[in-house]
């Protein structure tokens, strides 16, 4: 068998997606590799496919139970033999994986990093042919990523201790270059062939809402969405808590998931979301890194995270599968404090020197400022992305909240004078910078006793813009930072003049402020284009709901999440292309031999009755 052939047999595709195959080519040579892919484009089958062809195991590091559950499920539901160790098997499922790679049962093994530290695993791996260890979610390697797990440390140490060193292939969808080269070095990568495939995902809509009630819009915009599966992140479990119980009280059915429940608790939750029991997730990011179920069409961001790269690698959970999918983060002031407090205090660098520790704080915040400055841009979101990771792309998506929104812009040069004139007179009596709530109280004449002990009401600013609510002076100053007339200390959060604000002071330069009067209709996003010379036929969308209900029904009756049966995509090319027969049915994107067998005649039936109804 070829890589081709595995490819058409195993996962039903006819070619590869742009990237992989040279990925593939490169560890069928012997070579290690580096693929930096987004987030739904095919990094597993880059490892996967060369697994099934290459003599002995794969061993796959994978961070989260979730997805080796999913991908292991997803595999034999193929027709490869694949298998995970983890905490959540019974005594008789571990002794029987444990025989089953004695007896050279498996090509793909899962496992967790900690697992490599286990001295009888590390026995049984270097009694095994160990020919690729592949790393999924690489960039928890680097303490200069935002996912950083120490036991990623020790896969270079494990695999250099076996029997013979295998390929080595890492994968991850969330790189910067910085990163990119930590991997190469902490993972020992030899002269690896590098893939970096471009982090745009053209089917995910990108949008950023500021609402005054944020649990009013979150039910506003999943009853836009109802019966489709999504996930709601929040930063804290206190707010997962909430969410989720203002959400059941409402009549979504949502599952919670977070670090402080039960893993009994949090196994059974998910399964209820993977099974489609429960339409919503609501979780901390303890949930979904490499969530393997490609049929969620909405990930809501309830509080904004630290970082743009935790941001792009939750929302990517949407979409998976092609389709159309939004990710739209509820944005307020609140949530910057929120993130401070939880880089301050992480506990995750407990172990690191002091110097060290300093460093990662400094980047944890400078990223935090970029998260922040995302919130509140008024150009092209999926470009302010694109820009942070370092690829090129046109002034306009067409696809994002900012593209599509209707704006207005306004002259604010007064109230700029006003904000920045009271930033340097406080700075000037005080002989230090304050933040943006003490500077707001000034400005809107607040009473309260710190104002008051330090003498601010007698400065000329003090009440000028009484008049002003507390929003529209927040816009004020968001739209001052983002022209860097003022600029956010990120070290201590405190509001300083910058280089231009002299031009506003004292030179008469106009400030004209940008602002949203209306939200996006939302545009269905296109999905991911594929290198086809015609143009593709079009679904069936009354045959599409009866497959999808034939796939809920076998998927019903085999006790396996709808997606691991036939994903959206799939059912859409069936329904596009109506295939015959079985012949026909290998022709559509996703149909496999394996699944063909077990699933073929009752999709075929449900496609002549359908027809034969018409």
């Amino acid at each position: 068998m070829d890589k081709s052939s595995a490819l058409r047999q195993y996962f039903g595709h006819d070619s590869f997606r742009p990237g992989q195959e040279r990925l593939v080519d490169g560890i069928l040579a012997g070579r290690d590799v580096l693929g930096i892919m987004p987030t739904g484009g095919g990094k597993s089958i880059c490892y996967q496919v060369p697994a099934l062809l290459l003599p002995g195991l794969t061993l796959v590091i994978s961070p989260l139970i979730s997805l080796m559950k999913d991908q292991v499920a997803a595999l034999t539901a193929a027709g490869a033999p694949a298998a995970f160790f983890n905490s959540s098997q019974t005594i008789e499922e571990y002794r029987e994986t444990w025989n089953g790679i004695r007896n050279r049962a498996y090509r793909l093994i899962y496992v967790a990093p900690e697992r490599l530290e286990n001295p009888r695993f590390a026995q049984l791996m270097a009694e095994q042919n160990v020919s690729l260890l592949a790393v999924d979610e690489a960039h928890c390697i680097s303490q200069w990523g935002q996912d950083f797990r120490p036991s990623y440390l020790k896969i270079a140490g494990f695999a250099a201790a076996l029997r013979r060193k295998p390929i080595m292939a890492a994968f991850t969808a969330t790189a910067t270059a910085q990163v990119q080269e930590d991997i190469v070095t902490q993972l020992g990568l030899q002269r690896p062939v590098r893939v970096v495939t471009g982090f745009d995902r053209p089917n995910l809509f990108f949008d950023v809402q500021r609402p005054k009630d944020k649990t009013s819009a979150l039910f506003s915009l999943i009853a836009q969405r109802s019966g489709k599966s999504g996930i709601v992140y929040c930063a804290t479990r206190n707010a997962v808590e909430r969410v989720w119980t203002a959400l059941n009280d409402h009549g979504i059915p949502a599952a919670r998931y977070h670090a402080g429940l039960p893993e009994e608790e949090r196994r059974a939750n998910q399964d209820d979301f993977q099974f489609d029991r429960r339409t919503v997730m609501v979780a901390t990011n303890a949930f979904g890194m490499g969530i393997d179920k490609s049929n969620v069409s909405f990930v809501i961001h309830y509080n904004m995270p630290k970082n743009l790269e935790s941001y792009y690698q939750e929302a990517g959970r949407a979409g998976r599968d092609g389709e159309a999918a939004d990710c739209i983060l509820l944005y307020s002031p609140g949530d910057v404090t929120t993130a401070r407090y939880l880089i301050g205090h992480s506990g995750n660098d407990a172990d690191l020197d002091a110097q060290t520790r300093d460093a990662l704080r400094r980047m944890e915040l400078d990223r935090l400022s970029v998260m922040t400055d995302y919130c509140k841009t008024d150009r092209c979101l999926r470009g302010a992305i694109l820009d942070h990771f370092g690829q090129g792309h046109g002034d306009t998506c067409g696809n994002c909240g900012n593209c599509q929104g209707i704006f207005e812009e306004t002259d604010i040069t007064v109230p700029a004078q006003m904000i920045l004139s009271c930033i340097k007179r406080v700075a000037d009596k005080l002989g230090y910078h304050v933040g943006a709530g003490l500077i707001s109280q000034v400005l809107r004449g607040g009473r309260n006793k710190r104002v008051l002990d330090l003498g601010l009401d007698q400065l000329p600013t003090y009440g000028l813009m009484r008049n002003t609510s507390q929003e529209q002076l927040r816009a004020y100053l968001d739209c001052l930072g983002g022209k860097g007339y003022v600029f956010t200390d990120p070290e201590h959060a405190t509001l300083r003049l910058g280089p231009a604000a002299g031009n506003v002071l004292f030179r008469g330069e106009q400030v004209t402020m940008t602002a949203k009067v209306r939200p996006p209709e939302v545009k269905r996003s296109p999905k991911t284009p594929e290198p086809v010379s015609a143009a593709p036929p079009v679904e069936d969308s009354s045959l599409l709901a009866a497959l999808k209900a034939e796939r809920s029904r076998l998927a019903r009756r085999d006790n396996v999440p709808a997606y691991i049966v036939f994903s959206n995509a799939t059912l859409s090319d069936m329904a596009a292309k109506a295939p015959k027969d079985m012949t026909e049915l290998l022709q559509v994107s996703g149909v496999g031999e394996v699944k063909a067998a077990r699933y073929g005649e009752e999709f075929l039936a449900v496609i002549v009755g359908a027809v034969e109804k018409k």
